[in-house]
């Protein structure tokens, strides 16, 4: 059996000693085997979720004109919008059949680093997209940081060893639309939803889907399907979390498949949220990671240089 465990945050956040070194233990040990977690008692009121959805959809049906004047050069898709089939996987020739819209982190402390990041792009046509999606930015990144000081106790380190390199992080919140295929004899060879790939940041955490297709590959080469139960959280091991722990956690590859062909007329929407830290953390594996069975792996790099190296390898920057 793959080890895909269904934890219950609140016994991290609220529970007694006993409860949280369980939760710790099970995060730990579930992203060292398979990298991939789903979570219920996370705090997202369903209500939430809902609205969130119907603005998704929302924007994505907007007419082509209005989306792509949100589409800004330069930003390499950090902000606003990303239109259909400009994202490829590493390693793939075929774009991914999908488009999305991206929020990142507002500053409101005056902490120097809100010098760096691109102003939040607002829709303006649809104010309560803008309204829910950076409530849902709020939620997502509190959730995040309890699961990091969970994971740093298992690591072996202080339980506040992210927060000041994830506060007012580089964190994206990405709506996703994989849109309808109505001619998929025209496919070019090897497309799909989203190829097979490893998530670039610390730890993502993905609001579900509105259908299935989400695939992990196993340690004995097969795909399996990973299902949240209800409104639970689906969260995976980023690279960056590897490289600092010397691949004691895993960042496993996973993709979303197509649909079977009488389903492909139908749209497909998820909402994952990349926890990133500041540019400037140092991603140098952790002396607790590294002994004379376990050589470092990774050369050093900080968190900003590798997001730059890895925006390029998809297609993103130049």
């Amino acid at each position: 059996m793959i080890n895909i465990p269904r934890l219950n945050l609140d016994s991290y956040i609220n529970g007694n000693s006993a409860q949280r070194k369980q939760f710790s233990n099970d995060i730990g040990e579930a992203f060292n085997e398979t990298g991939f977690i789903t979570v219920t008692n996370h705090g997202l009121e369903p209500e939430l979720i809902a609205d969130l959805y119907k603005e998704v959809k929302a924007l994505f049906d907007l007419p082509e004109a209005i989306k792509s004047k949100y589409e800004i050069p330069g930003l390499a898709g950090q902000r606003g919008y990303t239109s259909k089939q400009k994202e490829t996987a590493k390693g793939f020739l075929a774009p991914d059949l999908k488009e999305f819209w991206q929020i990142g982190q507002t500053v409101t402390d005056g902490d120097p680093v809100k010098e760096i990041y691109p102003q939040n792009i607002e829709v303006t046509e649809l104010p309560a997209f803008n309204t829910v999606t950076n409530s849902i930015y709020k939620e997502l990144e509190y959730i995040g940081i309890q699961l990091l000081q969970a994971i740093a106790v298992y690591i072996g380190l202080n339980e506040n060893y992210f927060q000041d390199k994830v506060h007012n992080g580089n964190s994206i919140l990405r709506t996703l639309h994989y849109f309808p295929i109505t001619n998929p004899e025209a496919l070019p060879v090897g497309a799909v939803r989203a190829g097979a790939h490893e998530d670039i940041n610390l730890i993502t955490l993905l609001i579900g889907a509105s259908a299935d297709g989400l695939e992990v590959l196993t340690t004995n080469g097969d795909w399996f399907p990973v299902k949240a139960n209800g409104t639970d959280l689906v969260v995976n091991v980023g690279d960056m979390l590897q490289r600092l722990t010397n691949n004691k956690l895993k960042s496993t590859t996973h993709r979303v498949v197509n649909p079977p062909l009488e389903l492909m007329q139908f749209s497909r929407y998820s909402v994952p949220f990349f926890l990133h830290p500041k540019a400037d953390m140092d991603l140098s594996c952790l002396p607790v990671c590294v002994d004379e069975n376990n050589p470092k792996l990774y050369n050093d790099i900080t968190a900003g240089e590798y997001l730059d190296e890895r925006l390029r390898e998809i297609g993103l920057k130049a």
